[in-house]
This record gives C-alpha cells, structure tokens and sequence, in this order.
C-alpha cells in the first residue's frame, strides 16, 4: 500500500469543543462535524431558553411580578 501523504488520517475523536481553538489541523470532514456539532448545540440551547422564559412568564403570572414593576414605575 502506497503512502499518501494527502489523506486523512484518523484522529481520536475529541470529547469536546473549546471556541476559538486552532482549526489548521482539522480535516474537513472534521470542520464539517464541528459545524454539526455546533449547530445542534444552538439548537440546543434555544430549547433550553425557550423553556426557561416559558417558566420566567408562569412565574411572573403567579406572583404577578409584571404589575408591581409597573406599579412601582409609576411612582
């Protein structure tokens, strides 16, 4: 079997991502992974935040914490 010296090695797949890393060593199949990666994180993410200012509006709904800060403003 030939070496060549254009294909892509295998790599230990890394268990994380850190933002604003080195990328010069990253094949483009990599890139493309860290690209899906990402992109499911903000996903993610957006879920996440959604859920919370669902729980923040039920919250303030219960303790009617929207009325006293306009309460409050007014003064």
């Amino acid at each position: 079997m030939a070496f060549d010296p254009f294909a892509d090695e295998p790599r230990k797949a890394l268990s994380g991502y850190e933002i604003g890393q080195d990328l010069s060593m990253l094949s483009i199949d990599e890139l493309d992974e860290r690209v899906d990666l990402l992109e499911r994180e903000i996903v993610r993410l957006k879920e996440a935040r959604a859920r919370k200012e669902k729980s923040r509006a039920a919250a303030s709904a219960f303790f009617n914490i929207g009325e006293e800060k306009i309460g409050r403003e007014s003064v």
